[in-house]
């Protein structure tokens, strides 16, 4: 079902498919996170990640989308996404990685990114995570039914642009998400409020920002994947699948469906009717 051209309406049945791929997904980053350490290479990282993902009973996203060689993107310092893991990246004391991940459960997708400093980081590289991480959730909160898709952006836009000047990357942007990664419609970091569709009941959008230290302006490298600061400065990254549901957004990958995150951003009421247990551990295992 389709309540505009290309954007996907899913019924709870399917939104509970999708909890499972969200599941798959924020168990594979928590992982991740806990492996992040200076040594590491960014292939190692990947393999972890597969196997994760393998392990659960799901495929990943990301392996062979458009030709992507990996199962998860992970960008380091001043790449912003799309990073591919090799061996030769290793991570160092005070560096920070992006980790991009997705997964796929019977046909259901779920999307999911976060920011992670290597050992002990500079003060200013923990509040551009901090800033980036807290504009997430800001516009999370606005993916309630009967708003308008940007005001998802603009929530984004204005946490960034009260924290401080840091670049808003704008050439890439969140998206519709379901049974496929990428779908109608893109979800903007930035704009004016109270424009785009109105968000409905069985929606589900996938929220990103990314933010410099910098200018925001980008280039590709010549593996025709990997997006840098232009000025070389610091990225950071982070991503949520949300359903919107008639009780307001239920964070599909993560562990408690948002209520922290959004208890955070002093909105502990926004997750506090979604039906954070909706899966048990016993299901998504099978």
């Amino acid at each position: 079902m389709r309540s505009k051209p290309g954007i996907e309406i899913k019924s709870p049945e399917q939104i509970l498919s999708m909890r499972e791929a969200g599941l798959v997904v924020a168990r594979t980053l928590e992982v991740l996170r806990a492996a992040v350490r200076p040594g590491v290479s960014t292939a190692d990282l990947d393999e972890l990640a597969e196997r994760e993902i393998r392990g659960a009973g799901a495929t990943p996203s990301f392996k062979g989308y458009h030709g992507y060689p990996a199962s998860i993107c992970t960008s380091v310092n001043q790449v912003i996404v799309h990073g591919i893991p090799r061996p030769d990246t290793v991570l160092g004391e005070g560096d920070i990685i992006s980790i991009d991940c997705g997964a796929i459960v019977d046909g259901w997708h779920g999307d999911a990114a976060l920011t992670v400093g290597v050992g002990e980081i500079a003060p200013e590289l923990g509040r551009l995570l901090d800033v980036c991480e807290t504009a997430l959730w800001r516009g999370l909160a606005q993916a309630q039914p009967g708003h308008r898709l940007t005001d998802v952006s603009h929530a984004v836009e204005a946490s960034v642009r009260a924290a401080g000047s840091y670049g808003i990357i704008e050439e890439y942007v969140g998206h519709g998400i379901g049974t496929a990664m990428h779908m109608e419609p893109p979800v903007p970091n930035y704009g004016r409020p109270g424009r785009g569709p109105r968000l409905r009941d069985g929606m589900a959008i996938a929220v990103e920002p990314m933010i410099v230290l910098g200018r925001a302006e980008t280039k590709v490298l010549e593996d025709g994947w990997t997006v840098v600061s232009a000025d070389a400065s610091h990225a950071a990254h982070y991503e949520h699948t949300v359903a919107i549901t008639p009780d307001g957004p239920w964070v599909l990958t993560a562990l408690d469906g948002g209520a922290a995150g959004f208890a955070a951003i002093g909105e502990p009421s926004v997750a506090g009717t979604v039906p954070q247990d909706a899966l048990s551990e016993e299901r998504l295992r099978g």
